[in-house]
């Protein structure tokens, strides 16, 4: 039996792999013209990123790359931080790469997030889209939401700020505030629309009753959940009510914390002072032993499609809906190179419902969070 096609090896044997993948899936948003499919720099290396789609509709709606990227981990979260200047570059390389969608948050750092995608996009604004969040604090090491309108101003004017912007193209509620009806957090982001200092706004983990409630006080362009072939709980509540009521979905954390990048198994470890998976159920040895079946799925769809895991794991949410945008994290450039050409991968109709009866079939072992801590409190699908 042929090797598993994980990143490490799947990079070292596949650097034709741009040219193997197949046609664009089909979806939303196509370019207006052909420069993010025929673009080349002086080294020859194409503009990989293929395809555009549209979160939201109406005037809410807002076009984007079909992949973002999820910046966290550059400073915060994932270990420590990374070189900036090497974080400035591989964000400029993937603005040549056709990716227009970056998103980063306040806390993450907290700040140095912002601060950095302020420095590394700034001779890039009017080409790029960037959403942060607000309303996630830890005074003291407890987690607290804070939605007020008069903080959420404060969070933005500093926001700005770090950006080096005079506006952010999508700014969201990290975590839902109980103590802040959203129709008074919905009112305080079209004012901010209207000042011109947000362009669209969503929120991040919601339930579907809340979603209804902001999107008829101020229109949502997308909402901000984990997604990923190992946690599809959104699949049964969340996503009926963003197709209905037109509100994109951004994908967080699309490779389940790196796992479905096919390099994680019974042995990987994390800094718990500098990692926080290193304090998730699913990410312990145990949880990450058994969920070797996914690996397992992704490494024989991929020997089939000369692709690797991760590339596999995000062509199959691009494959699911034409309003989901998956934003994957990534420090390094090869797993970037990586990652943008998923966006090439093409699967069939048929092709996509035997892999999602497959999935049906399949339990993920760990939950996201542990039970009874902040974390799990403030979002409302566990596991």
């Amino acid at each position: 039996m042929p090797s598993k096609l994980n990143r490490r090896k799947f990079l070292k044997k596949s650097a034709f792999l741009g040219a193997t993948l197949g046609t664009a899936p089909a979806i939303f948003g196509e370019p207006k013209d052909n420069s993010q499919r025929e673009n080349f720099d002086n080294s020859g290396n194409a503009a990989l990123l293929t395809g555009r789609r549209i979160l939201g509709s109406g005037e809410a709606a807002m076009e984007v790359s079909a992949l973002g990227i999820g910046c966290m981990g550059m400073t915060h979260g994932h270990g420590p931080a990374r070189d900036k200047k090497a974080m400035v570059n591989l964000i400029a390389e993937a603005v040549d790469l056709g990716v227009n969608f970056f998103d980063t948050a306040e806390i993450y750092g907290p700040h140095t997030n912002e601060e950095l995608l302020g420095e590394a996009l700034k001779p890039y604004r009017d080409r790029v889209l960037i959403g942060s969040k607000f309303g996630l604090y830890y005074p003291g090491g407890k987690q607290l939401e804070d939605a007020r309108p008069e903080r959420i101003r404060a969070a933005l004017e500093s926001s700005l700020k770090r950006l080096k912007t005079d506006r952010i193209d999508i700014y969201y509620q990290h975590r839902i505030d109980d103590k802040v009806p959203i129709e008074e957090v919905a009112g305080t982001m079209g004012e901010l629309a209207g000042e011109g200092k947000i362009r669209h706004w969503g929120m991040s983990e919601p339930k579907a009753e809340t979603i209804r409630r902001a999107h008829k006080e101020f229109p949502l362009t997308a909402v901000e959940d984990q997604y990923a072939l190992t946690f599809r709980l959104h699949e049964r509540e969340t996503f009926p009510v963003l197709e209905e009521l037109g509100i994109g979905l951004v994908a967080y954390s699309p490779l389940d914390r790196g796992y479905l990048g096919g390099e994680m198994n019974a042995d990987t470890r994390f800094d718990p002072k500098t990692d926080m998976r290193a304090n998730f159920p699913r990410m312990s040895p145990e949880a990450m032993s058994k969920n070797r079946i996914f690996i397992d799925l992704l490494d024989e769809i991929g020997r089939q499609k000369r692709a690797s895991c991760a590339q596999v794991a995000l062509a199959w949410i691009l494959a699911q809906r034409p309003w989901i945008v998956p934003i994957p994290e990534t420090t390094k450039r090869a797993h970037l190179l990586e990652n943008v050409r998923s966006s090439s991968l093409n699967f069939t109709h048929e092709e996509v419902l035997e892999i999602n009866e497959r999935l049906s079939r399949m339990a993920p072992a760990g939950e996201r969070y542990v039970p009874g801590s902040d974390m799990a409190r403030s979002v409302h699908n566990l596991i």
